[in-house]
């Protein structure tokens, strides 16, 4: 079969290759699934990079999200079929025309859902929503988040609304505004222009924000931290401006601020199977009524896998990259 794969760590555009490895098979207990989509996340391209938490051995595969359908079953399997559609979110290695995961780790996938929405419901709109509900938020409280017009943002915007949580989002341009409103996501500043810390107080009507999301780092992460308010949160989601927080002391220790981190990887695990059905089953209701939208920017083949990796960082981009074997 053909397989993603890259032999040393760097910048994916200049270290992916596809190349013709062994057709897995499965294992007890392991279900081996032919890939249909494939979704393309920043820490699947951070993890090439070798900058992610976790650092495969080289030579190594890529991918953590796709839809497919089961091919074949390993001993001890009876949940799963030969033929279902399933989606998975934590199997390493899915850039592949096929991969082997735990029964466990699959999701059967009706056929009503388009294979688009799919491949990217679990991994990015499952760690948003996991999010949201860890947060201990209610009806009518708000909270801030920056990257407002990346995946995660848009994600957490339209999956705290139908909560009736109130979503504060910041972007560092101006058109971002735009593109949000376009999705019909409102309640966006853009922290390039002057006076926005006075907008977004105006947006929030003066109450306290309890939690901030930063998923940029730098002086970003400050931004979030100086609208949240006493006794509030601020919730580190990613870095992908700067590994490093510029964070004003003075609004930790006045405002009696906790900050913590939250990864997905950590979080799921620790979730009870009902709990976990709970928030999927929750997703796919979002997905089903349109209050969450997962647009596709353009799906590519595995043997343009490198000019993916540059359309992931196209600026404006407005929908997830996609692969297909």
């Amino acid at each position: 079969m053909r397989a993603v794969v890259h032999h040393e760590f760097g910048d994916p555009s200049q270290v992916l290759n596809v190349e013709d490895v062994p057709t897995p098979e499965p294992g007890a207990g392991e279900v081996r699934v032919r890939t249909v989509l494939s979704a393309v996340h920043n820490h699947d391209l951070w993890t090439i990079r070798g900058t992610y938490g976790f650092k495969p051995e080289l030579p190594a595969r890529a991918g953590t999200e796709a839809v497919g359908v089961v091919d074949a079953l390993g001993e001890g399997v009876d949940n799963l079929e030969v033929g279902q559609r399933v989606a998975s979110s934590s199997t390493f290695g899915v850039w592949a025309e096929y991969f082997v995961a735990p029964a466990g780790r699959l999701t059967p996938v009706n056929d009503e859902l388009p294979d688009e929405v799919a491949a990217q419901l679990v991994a990015m709109p499952f760690s948003a929503l996991a999010l949201i509900d860890s947060l201990d938020l209610q009806e009518g409280d708000w909270l801030v988040q920056n990257a407002a017009n990346g995946a995660v943002g848009r994600l957490v915007a339209q999956l705290a609304k139908p909560r009736g949580i109130n979503v504060l989002g910041l972007v560092r341009r101006a058109a971002g505004v735009e593109e949000l409103a376009a999705q019909g996501i409102g309640n966006v500043v853009a922290t390039d222009g002057e006076g926005w810390r006075e907008q977004a107080e105006k947006i929030t009507g003066g109450a306290s924000v309890k939690v901030g999301v930063d998923s940029v780092g730098g002086p970003a992460a400050n931004d979030v931290l100086s609208l949240v308010g006493q006794d509030g949160t601020l919730v580190v989601f990613g870095a992908m401006g700067a590994p490093v927080m510029e964070l004003s002391s003075g609004d930790i220790i006045f405002k009696n601020v906790t900050v913590k981190g939250f990864w997905g990887s950590k979080v799921f695990p620790a979730l009870a199977p009902d709990r976990r059905a709970a928030l999927f089953g929750e997703l796919v209701t979002r997905a089903g009524d349109g209050s969450l939208t997962l647009p596709v920017e353009e799906v590519f083949s595995f043997a343009d896998v490198r000019s993916a990796n540059e359309a992931n960082f196209r600026p404006g981009r407005k929908g997830k990259i996609m692969l297909r074997p």
